[in-house]
């Protein structure tokens, strides 16, 4: 059998490398996963600055390429290009969507504001205080107390943007979905979870019905996982 065109080069635990994982999982596009974490030999070996993911592009129209698309939104981009249908793409009306460019809008703040304030902020602080083991729950709580009302803050606002029901952008599943489910997959696995809203969980139970995200959740924060 034939190897897949593509190898997307990151760890599973990597939310943005989920993202994209996600996507070619939907769309039924196979690809080979190299997992490493960022600033590794091996991601600065395909991404100039050590971040992940990258895509590598095997083949295009029969011509041997192995070419290293880099960035979540480049990837994204040729994804659609490559494999239009299913499309993960929203319509005015979807949701309380009006113009079709809410949908990447979305996508920037999950990506852009939603990295830093979930993981930065809470996630990663809360896993490696709790791996170290040497701070109480409550004392954990409180060095991040500051970073979990950013976070709440933050998902007020995001949950305004959203369906009152259904996906992000309500019957249509859509990037958005995919650019932010995997941020608060992992922080429903942790305590701090607890400061997701009725309407999220509730999203959250739709999207675990897929068979993309069931797929896409082996070697997660959800399941119990580390970085390689």
């Amino acid at each position: 059998m034939a190897s897949p065109l593509y190898t997307i080069i990151g760890t599973p635990f990597s939310t943005f490398t989920r993202s994209i994982t996600l996507g070619l999982t939907y769309k039924g596009i196979p690809f080979t996963q190299v997992r490493c974490v960022p600033h590794s030999d091996i991601a600065y070996d395909n991404h100039p600055f050590g971040f992940l993911p990258t895509l590598i592009i095997h083949e295009i129209d029969g011509k041997t390429v192995n070419l290293k698309l880099r960035e979540s939104m480049s990837i994204v981009r040729y994804i659609d290009k490559v494999a239009p249908k299913p499309s993960l793409h929203i319509s005015p009306g979807d949701g309380k969507a009006i113009i079709e460019e809410q949908m990447w809008e979305f996508v920037s703040f999950a990506g852009g504001y939603g990295f830093p304030a979930v993981e930065g902020g809470v996630v990663k602080p809360r896993v490696a205080a709790t791996d170290a083991g040497k701070l109480t729950d409550s004392a954990i709580r409180e060095q991040i107390k500051s970073d979990v009302e950013n976070l709440r803050r933050f998902l007020g606002k995001l949950e305004e943007l959203m369906a009152d029901e259904g996906y992000v952008f309500g019957s249509k599943l859509s990037w958005a979905d995919f650019f932010l489910f995997p941020l608060l997959a992992d922080l429903k696995a942790i305590p701090e979870g607890e400061v997701l809203s009725p309407r999220m969980l509730n999203w959250m139970e739709e999207m675990n019905k897929l068979e993309a995200v069931k797929a896409t959740t082996p070697g997660t924060l959800s399941v119990g996982a580390r970085p390689p």
